[in-house]
């Protein structure tokens, strides 16, 4: 089965071409720019939202880059991205590819966009504050190298993209455990080619 991926060089359809290229199965790309072609009959066809990424296998489509990368991760058993369903580190995976998700992207966003949450209100959201998910994931990524101890997974490409980002774009504290995992996880060949195909792809500027 064919597996398309729709993206933009400028989008977090770079966290699934990362997953991609670590699974090692060909694909194609096709780049949709932003504004009109993201919300043409064609592409609203692909995904409603009108937004990239989108990943087409087979007949099936999965839009959400998490949903995208655990996908990947389970129709490309061979490439040993994700545990078994049924074993124990199943269970951690799950739960920090939803965190990442969930508390850790909308504690990032909300602060970017000067969200004020009232301290009384702070049990109403998912994270509670910035700090908390900052913290939380600081004394994770300090038990061992990934995620899931010494094993990586494509819960790492997921955390270690958006670390990334928040890391390049000053949207997170530049705290040093958060550097290292970055680091670690970027020098990974298959992240190096990724971010060189999107590279190449990007506007030049001005």
């Amino acid at each position: 089965m064919e597996l398309i991926l729709y993206t933009n060089p400028m989008s977090r359809g770079r966290m699934a071409r990362w997953m991609l290229e670590e699974i090692g199965a060909p694909y194609r790309t096709e780049i949709i720019e932003y504004g009109p072609p993201m919300k043409t009959p064609e592409y609203l066809a692909i995904n409603p939202m009108g937004k990239v990424p989108a990943l087409r296998h087979g007949d099936t489509v999965i839009t959400e880059t998490a949903a995208i990368i655990a996908y990947l991760a389970d129709a490309f058993p061979d490439a040993g991205l994700a545990p078994a369903p049924g074993t124990p580190a199943r269970g951690p995976y799950y739960r920090w590819l939803f965190f990442t998700a969930g508390p850790f992207e909308a504690a990032v966003m909300d602060n970017a966009l000067k969200v004020e949450v009232p301290p009384e209100r702070a049990g109403m959201i998912g994270y509670g504050s910035l700090k908390l998910v900052l913290d939380t994931l600081e004394k994770t990524l300090a038990r061992g190298p990934y995620l899931l101890d010494e094993a990586f997974s494509a819960a790492d490409i997921y955390l270690g993209a958006q670390i990334g980002f928040g890391l390049r774009f000053n949207t997170i504290e530049a705290r040093p455990g958060f550097a290292d995992y970055a680091q670690r996880l970027f020098s990974r060949p298959a992240a190096q080619r990724a971010a060189g195909m999107d590279d190449a792809l990007m506007p030049p500027k001005a």
